[in-house]
């Protein structure tokens, strides 16, 4: 009942740049933190950058400097701006939120997380 959609991915050049975005839809309530994780191949799901409803932020250690998250509380969706893209970015990058909603048409309102499809982020060296 809810879904996470993300568009924005592509191929780029390094050191170009791409702006990732990621919209709740669904019976929402509320969203509580919001993020962003990418999965290369080979490789385990690792956390990017994340966002609380209130603003706060965490970053992967190796985007700092380079990554800006963001949000739009009344729109429900989260931004991932990307700048000075390296090779190492290149990955399947998935949006996640914590929700209070309704998972299904008729259920109850909960508290759970939902996870986007994914958008494929490659960059060539």
């Amino acid at each position: 009942q809810v879904q996470l959609v993300e568009s924005g991915g592509g191929l780029v050049q390094a050191g170009g740049s791409l702006r990732l975005s990621c919209g709740a839809s669904g019976s929402i309530l509320s969203i509580n933190t919001m993020g962003w994780y990418r999965q290369a191949p080979g490789k385990q799901r690792e956390l990017v950058a994340s966002i609380t409803s209130g603003g706060r932020t965490n970053y992967a250690d190796s985007v700092k400097g380079r990554f800006t998250i963001s949000r739009d509380n009344a729109k429900n969706t989260v931004f991932l701006q990307m700048n000075s893209l390296k090779f190492e970015d290149t990955a399947v990058y998935h949006c996640n939120a914590g929700v209070l909603g309704k998972a299904t048409p008729t259920s109850a309102y909960r508290s759970f997380e939902v996870w986007g499809q994914g958008t494929l982020v490659t960059v060539s060296s």
